[in-house]
């Protein structure tokens, strides 16, 4: 899911993101609570009218923009009060109040309210915020009122292997439409990310799909898949654009490079975007070194497609029963270095 945290993907058009083979997009409660306001979303018909985009929408509930970008918060049992970091303005943050803005967005899947425990944190910092987040997807679960829009439950617990299991044990006993799995990627090692990740999708059920939240280098898709998971979202494929790195199927690669001065080829021969069936490294280049807006443009249409064409690969791989052999030639191809 590309990220569309204020209502757009930076630096495309919806039918730009439509283009890449994006189906559904995510957007955040905390940003656009904070501006423009739920309710002028609502008066102004809606999200998905506000943003021209007839795809589904995924809002996040804001618990993890809450923990990482308020200033002077207080978490509480009843929620969190913060300020926000565009005005100082003091906000309050409910899980019914995320329930509430949610529906007003009119998002496709809404998220419950949750406390996210960067790490490291203690077994019992974890254990406390797990707990609270429990008690909030409860009252989530009550507040919602919406039959057409689903609601996602979100797996807390750190890094403890217990916390994690019943967590999601609990959650799944309250019959949510999904599950996110969440308070990963952020800050741990990977191979404690990948580790969690496999056992919380053991605790979830499989006709209900699993959403692991904020991880997404392309390594990180295909070792999620594997271990069961069905949706992703990250700002790193967009953000990366923005900054001149660009993926491809034998790896990273830099743009500014003074190599790619002269470069006249795409800068995936196995892309077919628009960005590698119409311009070459050297064009590419010199808009991001004499800081063209178009670089950004041209930049995230590839890497929005790349990734959409990763986990395309991924599900055919799925269904012709071959997914260990993509994921090997996946992985050393992806392998490759940066340049």
């Amino acid at each position: 899911m590309p990220v569309a945290t204020q209502g757009t993907v930076k630096a495309l058009t919806p039918r730009q993101v439509e283009e890449t083979g994006s189906q559904i997009v995510l957007s955040n409660t905390y940003h656009l609570m904070l501006r423009p306001g739920a309710e002028r979303v609502a008066s102004l018909g809606g999200l998905h009218r506000l943003m021209a985009w007839d795809h589904p929408i995924l809002t996040d509930s804001g618990g993890f923009q809450v923990a990482s970008l308020a200033s002077r918060r207080r978490v509480e049992d009843g929620g969190v009060t913060f300020r926000s970091h565009i005005d100082g303005s003091l906000h309050e943050l409910t899980p019914e109040r995320a329930v509430a803005i949610q529906e007003l967005l009119g998002s496709d899947i809404a998220m419950v309210l949750d406390e996210c425990v960067l790490y490291p944190a203690s077994q019992e910092r974890a254990r406390e915020a797990a707990a609270r987040s429990l008690r909030w997807a409860r009252s989530s679960l009550e507040a919602h009122r919406r039959p057409d829009q689903a609601l996602y439950g979100i797996v807390q617990g750190g890094v403890f292997t217990d916390l994690r299991r019943d967590n999601a044990r609990a959650l799944v006993e309250l019959g949510f439409d999904g599950y996110g799995i969440g308070g990963l990627a952020v800050g741990e090692p990977t191979e404690l990310t990948r580790e969690m990740t496999e056992l919380t999708v053991e605790e979830l059920p499989p006709d209900r799909p699993r959403y692991l939240m904020g991880s997404g280098t392309p390594f990180d898709i295909v070792e999620a898949v594997a271990r069961g998971v069905d949706l992703f979202d990250c700002v790193l494929p967009t953000r990366n654009a923005r900054n001149g790195t660009l993926f491809t199927s034998n790896g990273k690669l830099a743009i500014k490079n003074a190599r790619f001065t002269d470069d006249s080829s795409p800068i995936d021969p196995d892309c077919s975007c628009y960005t590698c069936r119409h311009f070459s490294r050297a064009y590419v280049r010199h808009l991001f070194m004499a800081r063209e807006m178009t670089a950004a443009t041209l930049n995230t249409i590839h890497n929005l497609t790349f990734y959409q064409g990763l986990v395309a690969r991924l599900r055919k791989a799925i269904l012709e029963d071959r997914f260990p052999s993509e994921r090997r030639e996946l992985v050393d191809r992806l392998s490759g270095a940066s340049t």
